[in-house]
């Protein structure tokens, strides 16, 4: 009764974020290629056969990359909203795409998808939580500030991708022009460190138990600093950062448990033996 999560890769280079059972999976956006998806869902040992569906949140380049050549090779189904697929020129095989609203389930095997909007510069941006069996994981990134869904769907997650964007300090003093400083910062841009930890500190549940945070800019944050900022914060909550480099670990939840799942517990094992040998 396991939902297994992980963060395939997260930030301005390419997102993609996996939530399966033992059966189902869904990919949330696919910013990869279809190589690197396969290579790093090989890698941390998940696999592309329990994959059903895509989910995408809109259409800004690193969500969708690797979606067409994903769709083909695997003949999997594209849920997008048809203004986001307008705007965004994936070239898919019509038969393949599907079309998903604001607040209401998508059904993906035995898993239950719910697209939310959010405030993104996008068209028809979302945000999704995937839930079965009581358990359920928020993908919440690229968003400009925690509006009244946001909020609502955080706080009933066990589990959240959640965007920590930039540090604002950082953002100000770099050498980033004007107006692409004013459209981070704005209500249709990124969630900053601060508004992260605001929504963190009074909102989340007491089953929050995984806070994997995501969408880290390469020039305006460091995985340090976020780290520092929410560790002394973070009670019964575990504080991961994910990303923009390599997959992170496979995490499980069941109820209210929490933790790195078998396979990803039985590969620490092998590396670590083989290590010794050197």
């Amino acid at each position: 009764m396991s939902l297994y999560i992980s963060s395939l890769n997260s930030g301005s280079n390419a997102n993609c974020y996996y939530v399966g059972n033992h059966t189902d999976a869904v990919l949330i956006d696919a910013g990869l290629s279809c190589r690197e998806t396969e290579r790093r869902m090989l890698k941390v040992g998940l696999e592309m056969e329990k994959v059903r569906a895509i989910f995408i949140s809109h259409e800004h380049a690193d969500h969708i990359t690797g979606v067409a050549g994903l769709s083909k090779k695997y003949q999997l189904p594209v849920y997008i909203t048809p203004t986001t697929l307008q705007h965004s020129n994936i070239p898919l095989d019509a038969e393949r795409v599907f079309s998903f609203t604001h607040n209401k389930t998508v059904r993906i095997g035995s898993l239950s998808v719910l697209p939310f909007r959010k405030h993104h510069d996008g068209v028809d941006p979302h945000s999704f939580t995937i839930s079965y069996y009581g358990a359920q994981v928020g993908v919440i990134t690229d968003i400009g500030y925690a509006c009244k869904q946001v909020i609502k769907h955080f706080g009933n997650c066990q589990a959240v991708f959640l965007e920590s964007n930039y540090c604002d300090n950082m953002l100000q003093n770099g050498n980033y022009p004007y107006h692409l400083k004013k459209r981070i910062s704005g209500d249709e841009g990124h969630l900053s460190n601060a508004q992260a930890l605001e929504l963190f500190q009074q909102y989340r549940s007491a089953s929050l138990k995984l806070l994997i945070l995501s969408h880290l800019s390469k020039n305006n944050n460091k995985p340090e600093l976020v780290e520092e900022l929410f560790r002394p914060h973070a009670g019964n909550t575990e504080i991961v950062v994910a990303s923009r480099y390599e997959p992170s670990p496979v995490y499980f939840i069941e109820g209210n448990k929490i933790g790195l799942s078998p396979a990803t517990k039985a590969r620490s094992v092998r590396n670590e033996k083989q290590l010794s040998l050197f």
